[in-house]
């Protein structure tokens, strides 16, 4: 097996919202390589939901944890339930397509009507009224978080914080107390009821180790997904986050510190009754931006345009090109092996 030279400090994903075009390409790459086994079809260790809405679990934003401002400790919070996470359901395949239905019968997942809830359940909805409505996608996984509360609440030392800064697991110590899923207050940890252990993203360890960017990373179509170590200066992620402070990350409030950054979604302008442009009056309402990444998502709104202006006048950005990516590889941080020259081991894996 084909390996990179190891190397210590803390990886960080960037997310440009504003490329995110919410094709799911990141969450299928992720379930069909890690949550294929019995009890893992209710889970999206990485999903783009859409905003605002109530995502998966349903409306985790008010489910609670992070840490304790004063001590950093974990607070409790809300425990997703199995029907608050969704999904996983069995559909009626043989009603409609074998059982001489003759269009009388729809696909739908066979479950109770009442409180259905999955995996992007209520995509593309988004708010306001028309013309005014809006919404954007935001991908979320583990944030592999500096202070990660779940690896403290974790009683048995199944979690760990690992030498590239994620947060690791083993599940062969896992006692399935889930306090770690109420530790966590973006509520990516879930629960396998099968075999009775709490999983999550591990961002996706055996291709870093291997030299092979993540599968959201590598599989995303729109070039929306940067990968690298937050102290490489010359990282496309450290300049986003540290030196041009236009990615952010999401509730930050929390206190644990996640390493899963965004760049926030520039708004169209709202429009008048009669149609015509109002140019004061952003359409995604700034205060709904700021309860998601805080208040510095003005100055990185106000940053992103006027370096669009910059550029527009004849101008040239380092910023710009590097978040349109001219070449994907420019995504990957040190990431670079392609997949497919790996060496398969003894077991047929890479």
């Amino acid at each position: 097996m084909t390996t990179v030279e190891a190397k210590t400090g803390q990886l960080a994903w960037v997310y440009d919202l504003n490329k995110c075009i919410g094709c799911q390409t990141c969450s299928v790459a992720c379930k069909v390589l890690w949550t294929r086994d019995e009890g893992e079809k209710h889970q999206w260790w990485c999903s783009v939901n859409t905003m605002p809405g109530l995502g998966t679990p349903k409306n985790w934003e008010e489910m609670g944890g992070g840490a304790d401002p004063k001590t950093g400790k974990p607070r409790p919070g809300h425990q997703p339930t199995r029907e608050e996470f969704g999904g996983g359901f069995d559909y009626n395949y043989y009603e409609v397509f074998y059982g001489g239905s003759a269009g009388k019968a729809h696909l739908e997942p066979q479950a109770p009507r009442e409180n259905r809830w999955a995996m992007n359940w209520d995509e593309d909805q988004g708010a306001g009224e028309w013309p005014n409505s809006y919404f954007y996608y935001l991908p979320r996984m583990c944030n592999h978080c500096s202070n990660p509360v779940c690896v403290q609440a974790c009683v048995t030392g199944a979690l760990s914080k690992g030498e590239n800064g994620l947060v690791l697991r083993d599940e062969e110590i896992c006692m399935g107390d889930r306090f770690c899923m109420e530790a966590c207050p973006y509520k990516k940890i879930y629960f396998n009821y099968d075999r009775h252990v709490a999983q999550q993203c591990i961002g996706c360890f055996p291709r870093i180790e291997a030299g092979v960017a993540p599968a959201c990373v590598r599989q995303c179509p729109g070039r929306a997904v940067f990968i690298g170590y937050l102290d490489d200066a010359e990282s496309a992620v450290h300049k986003l986050v540290k030196q041009w402070k236009i990615a952010l990350p999401l509730h930050a409030e929390a206190g644990t510190g996640p390493n899963v950054y965004y760049v926030p979604p520039l708004s169209p302008y709202r429009l008048n009754e009669d149609m015509s442009i109002d140019y004061e009056t952003p359409r995604i309402p700034p205060e709904y931006l700021e309860s998601q990444f805080g208040p510095e998502v003005h100055d990185a709104l106000s940053t992103l345009r006027s370096e669009m202006e910059s550029v527009r006048n004849g101008g040239k950005s380092e910023m710009l090109s590097t978040l349109i990516a001219y070449k994907w590889q420019e995504l990957l941080g040190p990431f670079t092996v392609d997949p497919a020259t790996l060496t398969p081991s003894a077991n047929g894996e890479a």
